[in-house]
């Protein structure tokens, strides 16, 4: 099998690295051209992931039609805001019968779209699958054991990836709810930021778990309202993928969301950072989509008005806790 990833990030190199090792000839697409010339002669990827040993099938490109020319499984690992660009580039070189596996975790802003519903628009008439769940790159490319989902209304294209991702100390577990598996991945960003900011401000465990346990509230009340499954929530890519960014060393968003807990603006926390935190841009456009379908949803209020509205992060919390008493089962 001939498969290619696109994106070469943490998550996109990580990718190509458990495809490659299984077996199956491995093109990975980066933008960057020292990473195209760091990974084919050296199998490393100093910019994104310094450290780790990548498989020597794994063969980079910047040549996006090269990557693509008769992959039967394309992995789609870009930052969300530049999916769409990505993706259209290169449709006309996708084959007609490539199952399309998309790591990329986000809401598009303007169109609110998921990341699945981006490519099954620019790349129409294939079978699409969703990937998310706990999975730092470093650690999986480090072979420590991690579980993830794949989600489709497709199970045949579902198992495919399961088959092509899997491995010694990688599980894929295959999931019929494409909705919830990929708001999940999206909406736990934000909360990561979000606890952040509340370990930022000095806050301890208690106000820590209270965040993580109201924001799966959060999360499956929309993802509910969106048709989404609220058992989708409990598994790995809603409950699990959400303790693992708002309490991992590793997260982005947790560590953005700590800088600005101390005091430090959004432009002054994002500088000098190679890599993306999803949350920040999801934070607008989950508000916008939450806001569309009549559902409360107050962490990501609070976390929208301190990064963009000016708002205190110290007086955020009170604020939250000052709400309305009501029951925990509301919905």
């Amino acid at each position: 099998m001939r498969c290619a990833v696109v994106g070469a990030g943490a998550w996109g190199t990580a990718l190509a690295h458990l495809i490659a090792e299984n077996g199956a000839e491995t093109s990975l697409w980066a933008f960057e051209s020292d990473v195209v010339a760091s990974i084919n002669a050296c199998h490393e990827n100093p910019r994104f992931l310094p450290g780790a040993r990548l498989s020597s099938a794994v063969r980079a490109t910047d040549d996006l039609s090269d990557a693509l020319r008769g992959a039967s499984l394309v992995v789609y690992a870009t930052p969300s805001h530049h999916l769409r660009r990505i993706v259209s580039q290169g449709t006309e070189h996708v084959e007609t019968s490539a199952i399309l596996v998309v790591a990329t975790k986000g809401i598009e802003q303007r169109s609110l779209a998921l990341m699945t519903s981006v490519v099954e628009q620019e790349v129409p008439g294939r079978a699409v699958v969703g990937i998310s769940g706990p999975s730092f790159a470093a650690e999986v490319i480090a072979q420590q054991p991690t579980a993830i989902v794949a989600a489709s209304d497709n199970p045949d294209a579902a198992r495919a990836a399961q088959a092509a991702l899997s491995g010694s100390t990688f599980r894929v577990y295959t999931h019929d709810d494409l909705i919830g598996v990929e708001l999940g991945g999206a909406l736990k960003n934000v909360m990561a930021v979000a606890t952040g900011i509340v370990e930022g401000v000095g806050l301890g465990y208690n106000s820590r778990a209270a965040l993580i346990t109201r924001g799966l509230h959060e999360m499956t009340r929309l993802g509910v309202a969106l048709g989404a499954k609220a058992s989708t929530f409990a598994g790995l890519a809603g409950l699990g993928d959400l303790v693992l960014t708002c309490t991992g060393a590793l997260s982005r968003n947790r560590a953005i969301g700590i800088e600005i807990g101390k005091g430090a603006s959004l432009d002054a926390a994002l500088a000098g950072k190679e890599t993306v935190a999803e949350g920040v841009m999801t934070t607008s456009s989950a508000l916008e989509l939450a806001n569309k379908h009549g559902v409360d949803m107050p962490i990501v209020q609070m976390v929208s008005r301190i990064l963009f509205d000016g708002q205190a992060a110290r007086d955020a919390v009170p604020q939250l806790m000052a709400r309305e008493l009501r029951s925990e089962q509301d919905r």
